[in-house]
């Protein structure tokens, strides 16, 4: 008898452990720091970039110093922060981060707007190629994120989903942070439009 109760129980754990989700954490949590992977590779792709930008620019005799300070700040600030696939567990750090290559976006922004005002730079094949190099590698960062998003949204819908939810809290998966957006608020009003008299 006591064989048929061995049996039956490891039979009926068997049924429970399938069912826990386990495996589903495994291959999420292992998506999620591929997602991350990827998304750190663009962002150093972009972060190589810079200083062949800023040597070129630096040769338009009258740019402003301001704008390529500012760049070179930012770039120096985003490529200081520690990105490792623990960032990802840590919801202040991922924000530090997040803010940092938010900062370096908008310098670089700024840079290719004042750049317009130069012609010499606007002639420069060299900085025109970097400029399109630039600008696909901003419209990789996007794609990865969004990739990264719908990973972390899949694997945090798991960890807080019952009765997944019990497995997360034994085997300790905490939901991720995800990219947010910075100014929210200033994005959520409605612009204000108004038309010449």
């Amino acid at each position: 008898m006591t064989t048929l109760r061995r049996l039956l129980l490891a039979l009926g754990l068997g049924v429970l452990l399938t069912g826990c989700g386990y495996n589903d954490f495994q291959r999420l949590d292992e998506e999620v720091k591929s997602g991350w992977a990827e998304v750190l590779n663009q962002y150093q792709r972009r972060a190589d970039l810079i200083p062949n930008i800023v040597a070129t620019v630096k040769g338009e005799a009258n740019f402003e110093q301001e704008t390529l300070t500012k760049v070179v700040e930012a770039r120096a600030k985003a490529t200081s922060i520690q990105a490792t696939p623990e960032l990802v567990n840590n919801p202040e750090a991922f924000q530090k981060f997040q803010a940092a290559q938010g900062e370096l976006s908008g310098a670089l922004s700024r840079l290719l707007v004042v750049s317009e005002q130069y012609p010499n730079l606007k002639a420069n094949q060299g900085f025109q190629d970097l400029r399109v190099q630039l600008e696909g590698t901003e419209n990789r960062i996007t794609v990865a994120r969004n990739r990264y998003i719908k990973t972390v949204q899949d694997y945090n819908v798991l960890a807080r989903s019952f009765p997944n939810n019990l497995t997360a809290m034994v085997f300790g998966y905490q939901v991720k942070p995800n990219f947010t957006v910075q100014n929210e608020a200033q994005i959520s009003a409605p612009p204000k439009v108004e038309f010449g008299k």
